[in-house]
């Protein structure tokens, strides 16, 4: 084994396909959570089913522990069990409109459990850290393709600023301890699923993002999808992202780990393919993938949606050796293998 990774959410959507990474790559993933985004199976053991599912996907067992980071001294304890290699931090609020809702719950959860988690890896000398970050720290953009020295802090969400605050605390913590190595990860829009159809994205409630949504009316769970906006200045009138797949997400923090070893200090990348494609554009490659009909209706434009928002993905390829490998058909295709495998998602789909 090439060592211990403590994977904080690793149950939920970007957190489970990267413990299938580490573990095809040889590291030994520690995973937590609280199943604030995760699925528990029907079992005595109350495992997750996503991480159940990769235990029978690659024949291999993972230890788990139920945990919410708030809980400072059972996050201690796991420390004391294990010697990490470094810890990989997906937990956290994730909804935007939900964070605009309630953004003291945001600001409490999102910030207290990066705080608890930072001091418990001080206290135990565990000093290499991969965050996941997000494209919202940029807000509006200023110029596009979006780099990594584009301004940050000007976010137009909650959820967004608890983002931007976390990688503040990391920065000033690296600034005064100068033996940490931490990767931000900034990423823009994942979607997608593995190829096997076991895991993938299961939004508990109603989706807050674009491709889970359409994936839930292609396959019948709802009647209709919401454009929000057909009047930007964009090649259809309906708004521009950079969609990029999980699986070359997870993969780009395999590199990320790879990046640690080298003593790297505090090192910021995007994760992005370089490409955007307005909603439109998704919706129809949603119906191909799928083969069925995606009714849509125009709604008006969201307060505090971009035009166009894509990265410029130059930096991760050029330091990390990394770069976006599935185009957008493969994109869709295994999302559409996830939704139609598991129509209802893991709550009440087999895995057998």
């Amino acid at each position: 084994m090439a060592g211990k990774v403590l994977v904080t959410g690793g149950a939920g959507y970007i957190g489970s396909h990267c413990v299938l990474e580490l573990i095809e790559a040889g590291y030994q993933p520690i995973v937590v959570d609280n199943f604030s985004n995760a699925v528990k199976d029907g079992g005595e053991g109350g495992m997750p089913e996503s991480i159940l599912r990769i235990e029978k996907l690659l024949d291999t067992k993972i230890e788990f522990h139920e945990l919410d980071l708030l809980d400072k001294a059972g996050l201690d304890g796991i420390f004391k069990k294990h010697s990490f290699l470094a810890v990989m931090h997906f937990a956290g609020l994730k909804a935007v409109g939900e964070s605009l809702q309630q953004p003291l719950r945001y600001y409490r959860v999102n910030l207290s459990a990066s705080m608890n988690l930072l001091e418990v890896m001080q206290a135990h000398g565990v000093h290499n850290l991969v965050f996941s970050s997000s494209a919202t720290v940029y807000g509006e953009p200023h110029h596009l393709p979006i780099d990594e020295e584009h301004p940050v802090g000007n976010c137009t969400n909650p959820y967004g600023k608890t983002k931007y605050f976390i990688e503040e605390m990391i920065r000033d913590h690296c600034i005064a301890e100068k033996n940490w190595n931490v990767v931000l990860l900034r990423y823009f829009n994942p979607i997608g699923a593995h190829s096997s159809g076991l895991i993938g994205e299961d939004p508990q409630g109603i989706p807050n993002n674009l491709l889970p949504y359409v994936a839930q009316v292609a396959v019948g769970r709802r009647e209709c999808l919401s454009v929000f906006g057909d009047d930007y200045d964009t090649v259809d009138g309906t708004g521009v992202r950079d969609y990029i797949h999980v699986v070359d997400l997870a993969k780009g923090h395999i590199a990320s780990l790879k990046k640690l070893k080298e003593n790297c200090g505090c090192k910021i990348y995007n994760l992005g393919t370089g490409t955007g494609y307005s909603v439109l554009q998704m919706v129809n490659s949603m119906k191909k993938a799928s083969g069925k009909e995606i009714p849509y209706k125009i709604a008006p434009r969201r307060g505090g949606d971009a035009a166009s928002c894509y990265a410029d993905p130059r930096l991760a390829e050029k330091e990390l050796g990394w770069k976006a490998e599935f185009a957008l058909e493969r994109m869709c295709e295994d999302l559409w293998r996830w939704q139609s495998m598991n129509p209802t998602g893991y709550s009440k789909a087999n895995s057998s």
